[in-house]
């Protein structure tokens, strides 16, 4: 007599090999997506991390701006304050005044 041959064998075997495809089409559809959509992110990334530096440098920007501003204002109005400038610029004395220097720190 020969082997039994359960019924239910090729279907199982069928099955599995249709799950094996499935995965595989699984794979390859996110493969083909991944392809497709990874530099475009890796770009997108690149993107938002130089828009963050620009970020940065115009509020650094603005800061400095306002800070100018206010410096501007100050030589335009205030005399004390323009002698006082172009006498430390020039490295210039009154006479009888004494220059005191400070040591520079040492942070």
């Amino acid at each position: 007599m020969g082997k039994k041959v359960n019924p239910s064998t090729p279907l199982k075997v069928h099955a599995e090999r249709r799950r094996g495809i499935k995965k595989a089409k699984v794979l390859l559809v996110a493969g083909v997506l991944l392809i497709i959509f990874l530099p475009s992110f890796v770009k997108y990334q690149a993107l938002l991390h130089k828009n963050r530096g620009l970020e940065d440098q115009i509020r650094f920007l603005t800061r400095e701006n306002k800070r100018m501003e206010s410096e501007k204002a100050r030589l335009e109005m205030d005399v004390s304050y323009i002698e006082r400038r172009a006498r430390e610029r020039m490295g210039v004395v009154r006479k009888g005044e004494i220059v005191m220097q400070g040591a520079p720190s040492g942070k």
